[in-house]
C-alpha cells in the first residue's frame, strides 16, 4: 500500500485510517463481483467460481471492516 500508515503501524491501527487501502478494496470489490456474475453465476460449484467468491468476500469484508472502524472512530471523536 502507498500511505505512511500502512508502512509504520500494526494492522489494528490501520483499520479505518488508510484511504488508499479503502479505495483499492472498493475498486477490487467493484471489479470482482460483476466478474463472478458474468463468468460463474451459472456454475457456482466449480473450483474457479468458489475461489473468486472467496476473493470477492475477502475484499468486501475487509472494506466493510474498514468502514465500520472509520465510522466508530468518527463517532467517538478519535482520528
Amino acid at each position: 500500500m502507498a500511505c505512511e500508515e500502512c508502512f509504520g503501524t500494526i494492522f489494528r491501527r490501520k483499520l479505518g485510517r488508510c484511504t488508499a487501502c479503502m479505495w483499492q478494496l472498493a475498486l477490487l470489490s467493484a471489479i470482482c463481483w460483476p466478474l463472478w456474475y458474468w463468468l460463474y453465476h451459472t456454475t457456482p460449484r466449480t473450483v474457479n467460481s468458489i475461489a473468486l467468491l472467496f476473493f470477492c468476500g475477502a475484499f468486501s469484508g475487509l472494506l466493510l471492516l474498514h468502514l465500520l472502524v472509520l465510522t466508530y472512530r468518527r463517532l467517538r471523536g478519535r482520528r
